[in-house]
């Protein structure tokens, strides 16, 4: 089923989803599960699952180094073929601009039709590890408005090269991403609201904010919104904090602020054991005043870990 499907049938009624990481190259799929399975019971209705774009390594030959480009994280579409057989819920693979060309994504979105995955999440991705700004890829697309178009296209039975005329063509549901603090790159949070009407426009069904800490910025974001003339459902993002770290991490990455109550919070914990435990209690709090204001969905960030997802969600479903 499409994502929008599943909302039309929860009938108001919140419901609970979250998002993996496929696991870097060598380790098993059953770490996967594993991390998973605790998070099954509260009936998931679909799994996002990440897409990594490549990266740049230097292998030492022959006492030089060759510059080579890899991904260290591949397989989303077989994970989410997988998934689906395993457990029955619909999964929803991350598509990227960088690192793909509109070649390969088209591959990609056969390969995806032909395993019955009907939801994809379409985005520009970041710059490549090792480069300050976002460097559109040689034969791909530069924004996620033109790979929602192809996606679009798609769903017409318009490839690339050609026009196939079929019952049988794909029929995806389109999520991006929207941002409550703004895009990084973005000049104002009125321009970015732009760019994410221009997806929309080109056919996006949903909305999937990036995390935020503070729900007012998540309600003034979607009242914004709505008075731009966005209509679709926008279903917040919550990442719980789960380290001292992410203190500076989070901020410096997303470019987000953290509410003074939760850094004072994690400053006073002892150790990570407390600061995770800090972490579920605020998103649960979040959590909660999000689910009365009646969201669609509330989205975790799991970052492939599920203790403490778990521990927000049987509060919550």
């Amino acid at each position: 089923m499409k994502v929008t499907e599943h909302l039309e049938r929860a009938k108001g009624k919140t419901l609970f989803s979250f998002e993996i990481i496929p696991p870097v190259k060598g380790r098993n799929i059953q770490e996967l599960y594993d991390n998973i399975d605790p998070l099954m019971e509260f009936n998931p209705p679909f799994i996002d699952v990440t897409t990594s774009r490549e990266e740049i390594v230097y292998l030492k030959k022959d006492g030089l180094f060759d510059k080579k480009l890899t991904r260290m994280r591949p397989g989303t579409v077989g994970i989410c073929a997988s998934l689906q057989h395993k457990y029955g819920v619909d999964t929803v693979p991350h598509v990227l601009c960088g690192g793909f060309t509109k070649e390969e994504t088209e591959y990609l979105l056969v390969d995806c039709h032909y395993l019955g995955i009907h939801n994809v999440m379409a985005l520009r991705g970041d710059a490549r590890k090792g480069e300050q700004y976002y460097t559109p890829t040689p034969g791909g697309h530069c924004y996620a408005s033109e790979l929602v178009g192809q996606i679009r296209d798609l769903n017409s039975g318009k490839y690339l090269h050609e026009t196939v005329e079929s019952e049988n063509c794909g029929d995806f549901c389109i999520g991006v991403a929207g941002y409550p603090e703004k895009h990084m790159e973005a000049p104002s949070l009125k321009s970015d609201l732009k760019r994410l009407k221009e997806k929309v426009d080109a056919g996006a069904d949903y909305v999937v904010t990036q995390m935020f800490f503070d729900n007012n910025r998540f309600f003034q974001f979607v009242d914004a919104a709505r008075k731009m003339g966005i209509e679709v459902p926008i279903i917040p993002g919550i990442k719980p904090i789960a380290v001292k770290r992410h203190l500076q991490i989070l901020p410096q990455v997303f470019k987000i602020d953290l509410p003074q109550d939760l850094v004072d919070a994690v400053d006073a914990c002892a150790n990570n054991a407390a600061v995770r435990q800090v972490g579920i209690e605020w998103a649960i709090q979040q959590s909660k005043e999000l689910k009365e204001a009646g969201v669609p969905v509330l989205h975790y960030y799991s970052m492939g870990k599920s203790d403490n997802i778990k521990s927000i969600a049987k509060e919550l479903f």
